[in-house]
């Protein structure tokens, strides 16, 4: 079945992926593409609907980003968010000029009732602003819909074609208005069918697999996260047999992460999972080592070796099946230019040609909302689709400083407390992602009449959408006040527990 396309024209606005995932919310199937996509490419993709995003270049500048004149000719519906509105009123004979007051933040939208786009909506709105430039004169042929006391033209459309524009952000959650005005045009306008669903995708995904692997073996790295988690279900799905997942325990992972990982996959009749012990080849080659980036590069090139190996015992084997996400694939054709690295947990890095394997990756499509919705559909247990992320090097990366067999232990356990404390207090799944650090330093404490000289750990919770930007997690007092004394008391090596209540930026979730 094919979906009709939302293209989304990026020229660099750190939202773009936002107004993706507002419309996928939609059940409408869109996509990302650098602003200057040529007419060859844009007669290929043969889209239904155009957005042209925000930017933080400027019209007022020399070499202002443009895209191809053949979208105009298209005759399509197009709609224009803060840049993409300065450039709809610039090809359309208005004037952009830099703002006499600039807006960033809230500001009240006055606008039009009887305009089909803000149906539904009243007549004044809450919305986002964030922009330095603004439309300053509109041609006759443009249409004023919308104020705000600092924009005289916050909204506006063509009058005779099925153009429109927003000087505001409709796709931040600051704009509540937003899904519902995005709605308006891309349903009520445009007349898109919201058919973009879990369960479409999994039919069309099981055919596609089906006809791209054909009878071939195929082999995949399960890690027991979401990712590569739903990846496999999928691909058991459309192969059964074919698939051979490999799980390679390298002594880095959560609690008893391989039996549980072994009890959610249970929800999946027939399906095997191939187990590696591996733990003693990575904890011994990261003896000594504190330096984060060099952990990450032994840790990554110790599981090419393991997986390379076990792998090598599926002669048949001619694919190799990876969990990207669609965010991957964005910041890989950005109009910036190709990402320089894509984290190296996320992949299997060099294996695909070090042994000749082709890549199929059944999620490229998604974001990780996406990812759990399509876990839910294949009939995965909650406890494993909204499972919170975790990083690649595991522990590894979580102990700061030098890595050994007792910190793990000890980081293991403190780690199962907190999470298990935040499961049986229904707050797992309030917070993105939670998580216990070890810390390279030791302070003194009292333990009963007896003087101690232990380890601190620090305690990690934040709240964020796609881990780009997070805030942390405000939990609550007597909840914390809990885990910390169930970790003092139970956990033994521990004196003290600190919570981490930095933001991203400036710091990052991860600590290493």
């Amino acid at each position: 079945m094919a979906h009709q396309l939302a293209l989304i024209l990026d020229f660099g606005s750190q939202y773009t992926q936002l107004i993706a995932r507002s419309i996928r919310g939609l059940n409408i199937y869109c996509e990302i593409h650098p602003y200057n996509l040529s007419r060859a490419q844009l007669q290929q993709l043969d889209p239904a609907v155009i957005i042209l995003s925000g930017s933080p270049a400027s019209l007022t500048q020399d070499q202002a980003p443009h895209p191809d004149p053949y979208i105009w000719e298209l005759n399509l519906p197009i709609l224009g968010v803060c840049y993409g509105m300065q450039l709809i009123a610039d090809h359309f004979g208005g004037r952009v000029s830099p703002a006499e007051r600039k807006e960033y933040g809230y500001a009240e939208l006055e606008l039009n009732p009887r305009e089909l786009l803000f149906k539904g909506l009243k007549p004044v709105e809450q919305v986002w602003m964030s922009h330095g430039d603004s439309v300053s004169s509109l041609s006759e042929e443009l249409l004023t819909i919308a104020t705000t006391a600092n924009s005289t033209h916050a909204a506006i459309r063509h009058k005779n074609l099925p153009i429109f524009a927003l000087q505001f952000h409709p796709e931040v959650v600051n704009s509540p208005c937003g899904t519902q005005l995005l709605a308006n045009f891309l349903i009520s306008i445009a007349g898109l069918k919201p058919d973009w669903t879990p369960v479409s995708f999994v039919e069309e995904s099981i055919s596609k697999i089906r006809k791209q692997v054909g009878t071939d073996t195929v082999i995949l790295g399960l890690s027991g996260g979401v990712d590569s988690s739903v990846a496999a279900a999928l691909l058991y799905k459309a192969i059964g047999k074919q698939l051979i997942p490999i799980f390679v325990d390298n002594g880095l992972m959560r609690y008893q992460e391989a039996q549980r990982v072994r009890e959610m996959f249970s929800a999946l009749p027939g399906f095997e999972i191939k187990f590696v012990e591996a733990s003693d080849s990575f904890i011994d080659r990261l003896a000594g080592i504190s330096d984060p980036e060099q952990k990450r590069k032994i840790i990554g090139a110790t599981f090419i070796e393991v997986f390379e190996r076990e792998a090598r015992s599926y002669p048949d084997a001619h694919w190799l099946a990876q969990g990207t996400l669609y965010p991957d694939v964005i910041e890989s054709v950005s109009f910036k230019g190709p990402s320089a690295t894509i984290k190296s947990h996320h992949n299997v890095g060099g294996l695909p040609e070090k042994m000749n394997l082709k890549l199929v990756e059944p999620l490229r499509e998604l974001f990780k909302d996406e990812v759990r919705e399509v876990g839910r559909a294949l009939g995965l247990p909650a406890e494993l689709v909204m499972r919170h992320p975790f990083p690649g090097p595991g522990l590894g990366v979580r102990i700061l400083g030098d890595v050994t067999r007792s910190k793990i232990k000890l980081l293991q356990a403190i780690d199962e407390v907190f999470i298990s404390e935040l499961r049986s207090s229904g707050l797992y799944q309030h917070t993105w992602q939670a998580f216990a650090v070890l810390l390279p330093i030791q302070s003194v404490g009292v333990m009963g009449d007896e003087r101690s000289y232990d380890y601190v750990c620090a305690l990690r919770a934040v709240d964020s959408v796609d881990g780009m930007t997070a805030d942390w997690t405000e939990l609550p007092f007597d909840f914390l006040k809990r885990v910390s004394s169930r970790i003092s008391n139970e956990v033994k090596g521990i004196n003290r527990v600190v919570y981490d209540i930095s933001s991203k930026p400036p710091s990052t979730i991860e600590w290493e």
